[in-house]
Order: structure tokens, then C-alpha cells, then sequence
């Protein structure tokens, strides 16, 4: 099983060689020992523009207990709403945000 892995990796190597990395479309996420958290809780605070919003980070407590809001408020998107039509998730929705680039983005059903 690993010599064919060590084949894999020589053949991407060959054709990254060839080729250059520009052809390539990829996005890794590295996580280590004291980074960041890679996705945390957040509540919809406002719908900015389509399937945009401003989304608050909140910290949840025991059982029956009210999340509680920290931070500042940013920007996040709905992968779950088009692109290219407005948005309608109602302010207050929670949901489970991550970083993936340069955006923040979430996954949020009307």
C-alpha cells in the first residue's frame, strides 16, 4: 500500500514538473497543535446582500441556557441559498461557521 502512495506522490511530482502548479485548483487546510479553530458556532444577525450576512460568534453554555454573543460581527455565506438570488434565513438562525480562504461560510436552510 505505500510503495503505490510513494508512486502517486512521484507521478504528481513528475506532473507538477512538467506542467507547473498553475493548472491546479487545490485548497488544504493545515491544522496543528494551538491553531485556530478551524469552524465555530455563530448566530445570523442581519442579511447584507443576496446570500450574505453578518453573523455574530457565540459560546454555548449548558442545556436550556441562551448562547452567549462575542466579537464583533462579520461577514459570512450561506452555501445552502444561490448565489444570484436574495436570501431569506431569518435573523437569529444558528449555524456552524467556517474559514475556507479568504471567506467565511456557513450551511444554512430557510
Amino acid at each position: 500500500m505505500e510503495s503505490r502512495h510513494i508512486t502517486d506522490q512521484q507521478q504528481l511530482l513528475a506532473e507538477l514538473a512538467r506542467e507547473g502548479s498553475q493548472s491546479r485548483r487545490e485548497t488544504s487546510t493545515v491544522v496543528s497543535p494551538g491553531a485556530r479553530i478551524p469552524a465555530r458556532a455563530v448566530i445570523v444577525k442581519s442579511r447584507t446582500a443576496y446570500n450574505v450576512y453578518r453573523v455574530r460568534a457565540v459560546v454555548i453554555g449548558s442545556q436550556g441556557t441562551t448562547p452567549i454573543e462575542i466579537g464583533e460581527q462579520m461577514e459570512a455565506i450561506n452555501l445552502a441559498e444561490s448565489f444570484l438570488t436574495e436570501g431569506s434565513l431569518a435573523p437569529g438562525a444558528c449555524a456552524v461557521m467556517s474559514r475556507v480562504g479568504e471567506k467565511n461560510v456557513f450551511y444554512a436552510v430557510p
